[in-house]
């Protein structure tokens, strides 16, 4: 597999299924302010659940900055509309069910766990222009990222 992309990459462009619309393009995203697109292994995990269902009050503070939070795992669209629901979580969820942008984005394990083909716990801060100007991604999918050093690289951009 080839490497992560890294800071001062352009960001891949991709559309996806998202739990707040029919889709969301990543290209659509961009102009505004910064974008943060996180990669997570699955919904229902018990990491999973309590990295998003604890980081409500930390989207709302990247929201007041101005950045928008995209979460992409490879579960099918369905599942992220029931876990969205279940734990009240109101960024988009996107499902990278045929594994296009976690590849392209250089985050996708070969195998997890006897799973093929599970995204990184991984984060990217993208300026408006989509250029990354802040990658981290975890070979170990029960560390969670530093979201105070997130909001530290997204302060940056403004």
């Amino acid at each position: 597999m080839s490497e992560h992309i890294k800071a001062g990459d352009r960001a891949p462009d991709f559309e996806l299924p998202a739990t707040t619309s029919d889709s969301v393009r990543l290209s659509d995203e961009l102009g505004t302010g910064p974008v943060l697109v996180l990669f997570y292994p699955l919904d229902w995990s018990p990491v999973c659940t309590s990295e998003l269902c604890s980081m409500k009050s930390d989207f709302d503070d990247f929201a007041g900055l101005g950045a928008k939070v995209l979460a992409i795992s490879v579960d099918s669209i369905f599942s992220h509309k029931a876990f969205a629901a279940r734990h009240g979580i109101s960024i988009p969820l996107l499902s990278d069910f045929n594994k296009t942008v976690a590849q392209a984005y250089g985050v996708l394990y070969p195998e997890l766990m006897g799973l093929k083909g599970v995204a990184k716990r991984s984060a990217f801060v993208l300026d408006a222009k989509g250029i990354v100007r802040w990658a981290w991604v975890s070979e170990d999918p029960l560390q969670l990222p530093d979201f105070a050093e997130i909001k530290k690289q997204i302060e940056a951009l403004r």
